[in-house]
């Protein structure tokens, strides 16, 4: 079974979400090759919209799939390029929790999501909140072996009008390919990052 029918298997999906920016330059110098973000997301309907539930394991426990398969249809939106960065956010609709979205979330779907990008070290910088539809949300990103490199803080924000309903989950993901354009701040660099690692 492919990771979209595992998903499709476990969770009742309205709609997948696809979004890519590319982006040249942000006021200097434009360059050759663009910042390439991209998003990918599900929306599901939330098992537990109207009522408390203590264990929330029928949420954890096939999130590896939704990892991987967010992960692999993020990695295709880059178009070829390789991922420097990755996030993880997640939105649950009125008559949900914060928990409910974080549970699908956790540890198992970021190894998935770590296995589907080709392979990270760092952890997943991450989002999550309760809100109406059409609510946006900022998915931040970091250096995907090591959160410290300072040159890929970044983000990117999706909102969709009718997401999530009060019944719903949006989970998604973002990759980028590089970090910030004209980043000059200092820090660690990305060079520095892996020699650390040898």
């Amino acid at each position: 079974m492919n990771a979209d029918d595992a998903v499709r298997s476990a969770y009742q999906v309205r709609r997948w979400v696809s979004l890519v920016e590319e982006t040249y330059h942000e006021g200097g110098a434009v360059g050759n090759e663009p910042l390439v973000k991209a998003v990918a997301g599900v929306v599901v309907k939330n098992p537990f919209a109207g009522r408390y539930e203590a264990d929330l394991s029928p949420l954890i426990d096939p999130s590896p799939a939704l990892g991987t398969a967010l992960g692999k249809r993020a990695v295709a939106l880059l178009g070829g390029r390789k991922v420097q960065s990755y996030g993880k956010a997640g939105i649950a609709g009125l008559a949900g929790e914060q928990e409910h979205v974080v549970a699908c979330v956790t540890t198992v779907f970021g190894n998935a999501f770590r296995e589907a990008v080709g392979g990270a070290a760092a952890w997943i910088s991450s989002t999550t909140k309760t809100a109406s539809a059409g609510a946006g949300i900022d998915i931040p990103l970091a250096f995907k072996d090591e959160v410290y490199v300072r040159s890929h803080y970044d983000a990117i924000h999706v909102a969709l009008p009718d997401v999530p309903r009060p019944d719903e989950l949006f989970i998604c993901v973002a990759v980028a390919s590089g970090g910030r354009l004209h980043h000059r701040v200092g820090g660690m660099t990305v060079e520095e990052a892996h020699a650390a690692k040898a």
